[in-house]
């Protein structure tokens, strides 16, 4: 029996073996990547059997929803309206009921647990009710009603759960916001936006939780790191124990990564398993079937994207979600209008096809030109922040410095105000008892009792007074000096004071310099040296110093006065 038409025999030349050997090959790899075709085709059909089939229990669903909210109800009717705290869980459930239900009953749930909460008193409650009104005003579409609502939440009063549930909250907002814009102006700019908000509730979030996983997968996405996001998004997929709810967002949001990616097909199958979890948990609050009607139309599969888009209409009218309504009432009529006009579709596929895939690609080539233009935006941005950062520290630092500078003068200033007048008035005091004694002699005419009497005056010994008195005062104001300053040198270089002294000559140097007298000529005076003996003084000590001679009066500067 013949397989193929070019067997070859053993007889046959090396150069004819080889080229039948090339065409069995080309010829294996097409059978392999039809038997892939065909079962992804197969995977496609089986998966939309299984949505049309749900899809027809529709509404058996909707009634076990609800029968559960009936449930909660009767709850809310047995709850005494004087408990509050009870009154206010029993709206919380029934506004958990409704929240991805009906936008209406969500809402004024959300509104009266406010008021609950208002009635309590409780800040933390109120803005928690606030974050509920925020999140259905949201998802009915109401941009500015939703930044109004959550611009008047005070943050700081709740819980790390509900301050969490806020950032994601305004973290979604700025991406939907985007998504509605869809422009390159005003679109990167919210995500950004959008991106800081999801970054602060991550920072609280369980790392190993849904939200954490989802919102950094979503992140990612925006930001256009598709094989970040990605893996994220399996390893919630592949994880046990989610709700439906849960696997109709983790698999709505990763079919949008398919589809930036070009994989329409894996984006189609992960959209029926989202409409189908969004079915059978009876959630309106979707996109999942809107989207999938899309694909499914632009595959030309009519009877299909049919049934999705009136799903999704169904599903948006019921909710109350003004933009699905808008979005989906843009390609209703077009999806209807394709069923009566299959045949001219037939015609001008491949042309629209054609047209619309360049579309995509200088979309695409558009997209990536700004984002790298706000990449570089947004890193010179960064960079002048961080050169800001910079320089307001450097300024705060030298503003410090300068702070504890002033605050030492002060105390420099304060205490040698009072250290000069009490010396001055000494003095005076002793001008004065001078003065009368030699206006008595001198009316006595005892002439030798004036030259006694100047005589007798010992300018050391009040020079010695003079300084004791600003040792004195020089020590009350810088108590550790004298220990500070030893501690610039080793244990045999250091200053060992008599008992009557309070500081000596080496000291009184750098406590002049201490005090912000740097000049030598200004320190001889003082002392009454010369200023080669001050400056033999201070090599010396300097030189003996385990600090460096340039940063020896920098230390002494840094020593402090009392506080």
């Amino acid at each position: 029996m013949v397989l193929f038409p070019f067997c070859f025999s053993f007889d046959q030349s090396p150069i004819t073996r080889t080229m039948h050997m090339k065409k069995l090959f080309l010829l294996l790899s097409y059978l392999f990547l039809l038997c892939n075709l065909n079962a992804q085709t197969d995977t496609l059909a089986r998966s939309l059997s299984r949505l049309n089939e749900v899809l027809q229990h529709d509404q058996e669903f909707d009634l076990k929803k609800q029968s559960a909210i009936d449930v909660v109800k009767q709850d809310l009717a047995a709850t005494n309206n004087n408990d509050l705290p009870a009154l206010f869980r029993a709206y919380e459930n029934l506004y958990s009921a409704y929240r991805v239900y009906q936008f209406d009953s969500s809402y004024g749930y959300a509104k009266k647990m406010l008021a609950v909460a208002h009635r309590l008193n409780d800040a933390a409650l109120i803005n928690y009710a606030r974050i509920k009104m925020g999140f259905s005003l949201l998802s009915s579409g109401m941009y500015k009603e939703t930044l109004d609502s959550l611009s008047s939440i005070q943050i700081s009063v709740v819980p790390d759960s509900c301050r969490a549930e806020y950032y994601a909250l305004m973290g979604r907002y700025y991406y939907d916001l985007g998504d509605y814009d869809k422009d390159q102006y005003h679109t990167p700019r919210y995500n950004e936006k959008g991106a800081l908000y999801i970054d602060s509730a991550l920072a609280i979030w369980d790392k190993n939780g849904y939200d954490y996983i989802y919102f950094q997968g979503l992140k990612e996405l925006k930001k256009g790191n598709r094989t970040d996001a990605k893996r994220n998004f399996d390893v919630l997929l592949s994880r046990s124990g989610l709700t439906p709810h849960q696997i109709a967002i983790t698999a709505s949001t990763l079919s949008d990564l398919y589809i930036q990616n070009g994989d329409i097909d894996s984006a189609i199958l992960l959209l029926i398993r989202a409409t189908i979890a969004d079915v059978q948990s009876s959630t309106k609050e979707t996109s999942a079937a809107f989207i999938l009607s899309t694909l499914l139309y632009k595959r030309a599969d009519i009877k299909n994207a049919s049934v999705c888009i009136n799903q999704a209409f169904s599903d948006a009218v019921f909710f109350g979600a003004r933009q699905r309504k808008v979005q989906v009432g843009d390609v209703l009529p077009l999806i209807e209008a394709q069923k009566y006009a299959m045949v001219e579709q037939q015609k001008t596929k491949l042309l629209w096809y054609a047209g619309l895939v360049t579309f995509l690609l200088l979309l695409v080539v558009t997209l990536i030109i700004i984002v790298f233009k706000q990449l570089k935006k947004l890193k010179r941005a960064q960079d002048a922040i961080l050169e800001a950062h910079r320089n307001m520290q450097e300024a705060n630092r030298r503003l410090s410095e300068t702070n504890e500078k002033l605050n030492d003068a002060n105390k420099i200033k304060e205490e040698y105000i009072g250290y000069f007048f009490n010396v001055n008035s000494e003095f005076f005091d002793k001008i004065e008892r001078f003065k009368k004694s030699v206006d008595q002699k001198l009316t006595e005419r005892k002439y030798d009792e004036i030259k006694f009497l100047v005589n007798n005056i010992n300018l050391k010994r009040e020079k010695e007074e003079l300084l004791k008195h600003f040792d004195r005062a020089f020590l009350k104001l810088f108590p550790n000096f004298v220990a500070e300053f030893n501690e610039l040198f080793r244990e045999e270089d250091r200053i060992e004071l008599e008992d009557n002294e309070l500081l000596n000559t080496d000291l009184r140097i750098f406590a002049l310099a201490r005090m912000g007298i740097h000049e030598n000529e200004k320190i001889a005076h003082i002392l009454q040296y010369s200023i080669n003996t001050i400056n033999t003084y201070k090599t010396r000590i300097r030189n003996k110093s385990i600090v460096p001679n340039d940063e020896f009066e920098k230390r002494i500067m840094q020593i402090k006065t009392i506080d």
